[in-house]
Formats: structure tokens, C-alpha cells, sequence
């Protein structure tokens, strides 16, 4: 019978591939989630009803619903709907970013409404329209605000690539599924796959910070 070290050397090359690919879905997911909350964010943060409306809707029904549900409906769900079918991964980073960009779109309304009111006053009394206001005034102002929130969300949504498992994607956790599977030493490899995740989690939180000090 294998040693505790040995399980954890043998397990060690496929969990690491994991890790890349649970960067890589995080990454991607958050990138698109950004640009989906910004437009949400400002959508509601409007004057126009029905695009306040909108994103409204948008963001009560991503945050009313868990994310596992989210992720069975994206990749088996639609796909039973409209006859069609898409990669696991696909559906993957489609329901991380859409269950991200919901919470970063509140994170860019919060950012958005805490800035002084007196500020877009003395913007377009000086001739800015409200789209260069909210560009050129606003938004850089509100951004810096967010960074925390968003790095947050990140390491939020770094963790729920788990969930993906459940869709077959070789992630960490499905690696680390997988490998179980085959030796039966769980103490181990859920162990090693929980130091990995708080290994990357505390990297990534520690250069946010230096981040953050620059921007601030």
C-alpha cells in the first residue's frame, strides 16, 4: 500500500493540470462577466425605464436562482430547447459569466451612485453631454472604488468553477474526482485539491492588493 507522500506525488501532475484549466474558465468568465455587469450596471443606472427595467430583471433572476441551476439549464437545458448542442465548457463559462456579470453589475451601479451628484451637475454645465460625463468623470472615479468588489467576485467565481465538475469538465475538483476514483485515498486528494485552491486564492488576493495600493 502506497504511502500518503506517494498517493499525493502520483495525484500532484493531473491536479496541476486542473488548476491551469480552473485559471483559464475563471479568467475567461470574468473577463466577459466584466463587460456584461458594466452594461448592466449602467443600464441601470438610466433614465429610460425599460433598460433600467431590463437589467433589473436580469440581475433579480441570476441572483434569485443558484448557480448549479444555472449551469444544468445553460448546457442542458437550452440546448434540449432549441436542438442544438455545445461543449461543456462552453456552457461552462457561459453560465460563470452570466451569474458573475449579475453581481458585478450591482458592484458598477453601487460604484456609480456613490459618486457626488455635484460632479455631474458641474460636468454638464460645462457643456459634457451625460455620455462624456459618465466616460470621462464618473466612471474612472467609480472604478477605482470597485476594485475590492471585483476582486472579490473573482476569487467568488475562481471557486465556483467546482460546480463545474458536475458537467464533466476536468477542473480541479473533477480532477481530483477522478483520481479518487481510481485509488480510493480521499484524505489525501481532497487535502492537496483544498491547499491548492487556497494556494492560488491567496496569491491572486495578495497581488489584487499591491493593485489596488497602485491604483489608489
Amino acid at each position: 500500500m502506497m504511502s500518503s507522500l506517494q498517493v499525493i506525488l502520483e495525484a500532484l501532475p493531473i491536479l496541476l493540470q486542473g488548476v491551469l484549466i480552473t485559471l483559464k474558465l475563471a479568467v475567461i468568465s470574468l473577463c466577459i462577466a466584466f463587460v456584461i455587469g458594466l452594461i448592466a450596471g449602467l443600464m441601470n443606472t438610466s433614465n429610460n425605464k425599460i433598460l433600467r427595467g431590463a437589467a433589473t430583471f436580469y440581475v433579480d433572476l441570476i441572483r434569485g436562482t443558484p448557480l448549479l441551476v444555472q449551469i444544468f439549464f445553460i448546457y442542458l437545458g437550452l440546448p434540449a430547447l432549441l436542438d442544438i448542442r455545445i461543449s461543456a465548457e462552453l456552457g461552462g463559462i457561459a453560465a460563470l459569466s452570466l451569474n458573475a456579470g449579475a453581481y458585478i453589475a450591482e458592484v458598477v451601479r453601487g460604484g456609480i451612485i456613490s459618486i457626488d451628484k455635484g460632479q455631474v451637475e458641474a460636468s454638464r454645465s460645462l457643456g459634457l453631454s451625460r455620455f462624456m460625463t459618465m466616460r470621462l468623470v464618473i466612471l474612472p472615479q467609480a472604478l477605482r472604488r470597485m476594485i475590492p468588489a471585483f476582486v472579490n467576485q473573482f476569487i467568488i467565481s475562481l471557486k465556483d468553477t467546482s460546480l463545474l465538475s458536475v458537467i464533466g469538465i476536468r477542473e480541479l475538483t473533477q480532477n481530483g474526482e477522478i483520481i479518487i476514483s481510481a485509488n480510493f485515498r480521499s484524505f489525501e486528494i481532497w487535502g492537496v485539491v483544498g491547499v491548492l485552491y487556497f494556494v492560488i486564492i491567496y496569491i491572486l488576493t495578495r497581488l489584487f492588493r499591491l493593485l489596488e495600493r497602485r491604483f489608489n
